[in-house]
């Protein structure tokens, strides 16, 4: 997708399996949501190609464009776009209503996805009454009100609050796998994209960086950009060596065992080793870790459900969260543990 001169979206390509939830994760302006919005026909797309179910609805070699309404496709949108002058019942049935559906047709339908999400009892209420969790909730009945082939999310829960939030990320995927619906799910929010994707593409200016589950995206990054956005990772320079059998990453005189999953491409690399996966021990304690390192906390921050340490280690500084039951004071000598595996490789 071009703008002028501006290329927003270059050579993305994905394919997303049926009754999966698939989530476009990046910063703004990476071009996750023109990604969306060209899938939905809200945006022209400069080449490439559009299908839904081996169908295409875009296609700049055919000169295929399907308007956006016979796409069979359902958009939720950041801002609700609820209509205020409706009841909840009539901002569901809109788009029932447009696809002149029979009255009965349009009262089964809107009874089901209020049902679905919650909102059987708010259906005379006019829109404007609501809450911002509750217009959510009308705005996700509204799109599952017709039976659609595809939803597309756009950051549909960045207005709420936190704690609604999270509420909200369960109920959509929830409704998601009980439907089976297949679903694109843009969003910036890291911990959003992990809790309810079934794969993530993790985009950086208009390209992917990676694709795959939640589990590769932040066990296995592939690029420092990568291991950098998601989730928190200290990054270290240095030199790897050897093989798939045993990898040693060496970075201002210390020597880790390593993981490599994209192999070693070159003598100088980085490492990322994710800040959860660090623990924390006492000197003359015996933790059974492949790497095991004298250290001395610096700082130690209270999070609430985890305490930041900042550590001096032999490689620098080293960043590392635990559990508030294990308290360690300001200036205490400790031993800094983490297994190969969580001594990452990055391959750019």
């Amino acid at each position: 997708v071009r703008y002028g001169a501006v290329t927003a979206v270059n050579g993305v390509s994905f394919t997303i399996r049926r009754g999966e939830h698939l989530t476009l994760l990046g910063p703004s302006g990476c071009g996750k949501t023109t990604t969306l919005r060209a899938v939905a026909g809200l945006e022209s797309p400069s080449g490439g190609v559009i299908a839904i179910d081996g169908t295409p609805v875009y296609s700049s070699a055919r000169r295929i464009n399907v308007p956006t309404e016979h796409r069979g496709i359902s958009m939720v949108f950041q801002s609700y776009a609820i209509w205020p002058h409706m009841t909840v019942f009539e901002n569901v049935a809109y788009g029932l209503r447009v696809r002149k559906r029979s009255n009965e047709d349009i009262a089964r339908n809107v009874d089901r996805a209020l049902a679905l999400v919650h909102m059987t009892q708010y259906a005379k209420r006019p829109s404007s009454d609501l809450s911002g969790g509750q217009q959510q909730r009308v705005a996700l009945a509204r799109a599952i009100a017709f039976d659609p082939e595809v939803i597309l999310f756009d950051e549909p829960l960045s207005n709420l609050d936190a704690k609604l939030r999270v509420e909200m990320r369960v109920e959509i995927r929830e409704l998601q796998r009980h439907l089976g619906i297949t679903s694109i799910y843009v969003t910036h929010d890291q911990e959003e994209a992990l809790a309810i994707s079934d794969r993530v593409v993790v985009m950086r200016n208009g390209e992917i960086e990676q694709l795959g589950t939640p589990d590769d995206i932040y066990n296995r990054p592939r690029s420092r950009f990568v291991a950098d956005f998601v989730g928190a990772a200290n990054l270290l320079e240095g030199e790897v060596s050897g093989t798939e059998n045993g990898v040693t990453f060496t970075t201002q005189g210390l020597s880790l065992e390593a993981f490599a999953p994209y192999g070693i491409k070159s003598k100088t690399a980085t490492a990322a080793i994710r800040t959860a996966y660090v623990e924390v021990a006492p000197v003359g304690a015996s933790p059974r870790h492949a790497n095991i390192v004298k250290g001395r906390v610096r700082q130690k921050m209270f999070h609430g459900d985890f305490i930041q340490y900042v550590i001096d280690w032999p490689a620098g500084t080293l960043i590392v969260r635990r559990p508030p039951t294990e308290v360690f004071d300001e200036g205490t000598e400790i031993l800094v543990c983490f297994d190969a595996v969580h001594c990452i490789i990055l391959s750019s």
